[in-house]
């Protein structure tokens, strides 16, 4: 197929790189002639109109095109279900943090109190094994930092 279509661009470049040295006609006083650039052209879009009618029905006798799947398989099942636990657990991790969080910076008014709140939300980090997602240092460092602003914060809870 291919070689059909490369041996009709080989007959036409050949036929047209001739017709650059054929010596022009001693007779006419002005040649109206195509140049061997344009010649090369026409005969290029011919050839490449003889390749694809040859090629065309050779192309509809291929192998069709592979499916894609229509149910998923059951690596993808056991990975989506690893996933949605993922999530769950991130899920209420978040909100263990988020508890913690608000109870120090709304209830704990007491040196103790506070001491307790840090290091409840450091065993949520230890547990977890960082912080879950959606939640991000930066905002629970001004969270506390808000909270430190307020004016009660004790050596004892810098300590801790």
């Amino acid at each position: 197929m291919k070689s059909l279509s490369l041996f009709l661009l080989s007959v036409v470049a050949l036929e047209s790189s001739t017709l650059a040295f054929q010596p022009t006609s001693q007779h006419a006083s002005v040649v109206v002639r195509d140049t061997s650039l344009s010649a090369s052209r026409r005969n290029f879009l011919e050839a490449a109109g003889a390749a694809a009618f040859f090629v065309g029905p050779m192309a509809a006798l291929a192998e069709p095109r592979p499916m894609y799947l229509t149910e998923p398989t059951d690596e993808f099942k056991q990975n989506e279900a690893k996933a949605a636990e993922f999530k769950r657990q991130q899920l209420i991790a978040k909100k263990e943090f988020l508890a913690a969080l608000d109870k120090l910076t709304t209830e704990s008014n007491d040196a103790d109190a506070l001491v307790k709140d840090l290091k409840d939300i450091q065993a949520l980090v230890a547990k977890t094994g960082g912080l879950p997602l959606g939640i991000k240092k930066e905002e629970m460092y001004k969270m506390i930092r808000s909270k430190k602003a307020k004016g009660f914060w004790p050596t004892p809870v810098e300590v801790a």
